[in-house]
Order: structure tokens, then sequence, then C-alpha cells
């Protein structure tokens, strides 16, 4: 997928927890932030680390995940520009929920919760947006609950490739997941997700390329997860 840099002329394009703020000040927030790189594979923080940053993605994907004590992953979502993540560590001062992955190279800015904070304090609408982004939160937990009850495994797979695809209207969309982390999204082994890329492949929906997914008929994948066609 084509997930381009904001403008070079603000960091912060795009993202909708700053958009309220004056030019001067979205410029203090930027000089504030520290620009971050992150490896593929490389790990940002894990649970119960200290909650002290927030992360403005401006490029890349990092996947947030929870890990069993059995060493099993769940994958809670996949964050891409021009999103942030760890926006919940730093309003009740906990550690960090869930754990994150650069799941592909990333590019980021890390605005400490000090500043963060400071911001707050002196710009009290923007935790309008805050509450949004963590009640944005809340839905997406609350309907992968309810995906688990009430879809099934396939249907679960089809759900997730299609929020992979975002809002792209591209005939063929590549998706830069492998079938591992695939399964990890959806709740399910990985034979069984195998299985199920298999049977869309089969019926033209899309195709497979070493470790990346190429959906061609995004809308049989909507049908096929019980979501309503655009």
């Amino acid at each position: 997928m084509d997930h381009r840099l904001a403008e070079q002329g603000d960091a912060l394009t795009g993202v909708e927890m700053f958009a309220g703020l004056e030019p001067d000040v979205r410029q203090r927030v930027i000089a504030a932030a520290v620009p971050r790189t992150y490896r593929k594979g490389q790990i940002l923080f894990v649970e119960h680390d200290p909650g002290d940053s927030l992360i403005i993605l401006r490029r890349g994907a990092i996947a947030v995940f929870r890990t069993a004590p059995t060493g099993e992953r769940a994958v809670l979502t996949v964050v891409r520009p021009p999103d942030v993540l760890g926006e919940v560590s730093l309003l009740d001062a906990l550690t960090r929920s869930a754990s994150a992955e650069a799941i592909e190279d990333s590019q980021a800015l890390a605005l400490s919760r000090v500043a963060f904070i400071d911001l707050v304090h002196s710009n009290p609408r923007i935790l309008d947006a805050v509450m949004r982004s963590v009640g944005a939160l809340i839905r997406r937990l609350t309907e992968q609950n309810a995906d688990h009850v009430f879809l099934d495994l396939p249907g679960r797979v089809a759900k997730t490739l299609v929020r992979l695809a975002g809002e792209s209207q591209a005939p063929m969309i590549t998706i830069e997941l492998n079938q591992s982390q695939l399964a990890e999204m959806a709740g399910g082994s990985r034979q069984s997700v195998n299985q199920a890329i298999g049977s869309f492949a089969s019926r033209g929906w899309l195709r497979t390329e070493g470790r990346r997914i190429v959906v061609t008929d995004v809308s049989a994948l909507r049908r096929r997860a019980g979501m309503a066609d655009r």
C-alpha cells in the first residue's frame, strides 16, 4: 500500500489529535518531539514498560499486540500514518498496556509525556481529540470481541484484510503482512489462516507473492466478512 509522508512543511499534517491547534502551537509540538527511526522487526516498547511518550507515525507500519503467558501473540491493530499510538498510557500515567513492533521500516516522532501534558494545559481543546482517539480504540476492541463471537475464522481473515486495505480504491492492493502476522490479527492458527487465504485465492479475491498479499477483490472480502459493501 502507498502510505506517503505528510507534507514536509508540517510533520503533524493529517494527525487528527493536533488538527485544531494553531500553526505556531503545532510548530512547538514538532520542536518538542524527537525523531525516531525503527527497523522492520524492531520492538518499540513492551507491555509494562513506562508509558512515557506518544508516538506519531510518519512512515511505515506498527503492530500493537498483547502476549499470552504461552508466548502466543494477538495483534490488536496495525497503526499507519498519520495515526498515533501510546495515548492511553499518557492519559493515566500507567505502564504500557500492550507491546508494539515495526512491521515495516518506520519513521516517527516521539512526544514525551511531560511535553504532552504541558500541551494539554495550554490547549485544553486537544482533550476533545484525545477522547475521540480513546473512544475509537474502545470501539475497535469491542468490535474485535464481537467478531470472535459472531464470525468464523475465514470471516475474521476477510475482515482483517479489508481493514488493512484501508480506503484505497486501487484495483490491486498490496498488503505487506505475512501469514503469521495475519494469523495473529485474525486470532487463528497459521495453518487455518493459510487455508482461508488459499480458499480466497482460488476464488480470485487475492493472490500471494512471497511475504505479500495482493488483494484483487475487496468487495468479495467485505461480503465474506459480513460487512456492507460500498
